[in-house]
């Protein structure tokens, strides 16, 4: 999901108008660099995702799915809640595609999924030795 940053730093900027709170303490809580917003309004800056859009959310004293213009009382789409590990080399490409559909099914599903892969791949390596 893309985030138009205009109308993202707009809410950001209602938020820290309403608390009265300064933009440097905002990010500051947050653990955000303090130039943030001014590279976002350069438009120099990725929109934060993961973690660090939970914690601006936090330090704003508001959702995630209020920041980036969903209603305030829905869930915000797990993409944006997702750290960006496949960026870092961390997965393979299919690891990452598997992570990517998992996130996107409901809890029941997600369960479903599991056993059949706990299925498929058998006991752990260690679990294996024990036995013979």
């Amino acid at each position: 999901m893309d985030i138009d940053v205009t109308p993202l730093l707009e809410r950001i900027e209602s938020r820290l108008d309403r608390l009265g709170v300064p933009e440097l303490e905002v990010l500051r809580t947050a653990d955000l660099p303090p130039d943030l917003l001014d590279q976002l309004r350069a438009g120099k800056k990725v929109v934060p995702r993961g973690q660090r859009l939970m914690r601006l959310a936090d330090a704003l004293g508001t959702s995630v799915a209020y920041l980036v213009g969903l209603d305030p009382d829905a869930e915000a789409p797990a993409e944006l809640l997702a750290e960006d590990q496949g960026n870092l080399g961390l997965l393979a490409g299919d690891e990452e595609a598997l992570l990517l559909g998992y996130r996107r099914l409901d809890v029941s599903s997600r369960a479903a999924l599991l056993l059949v892969v706990q299925k498929m791949a058998g006991p752990p390596a260690d679990e294996k030795k024990r036995r013979t």
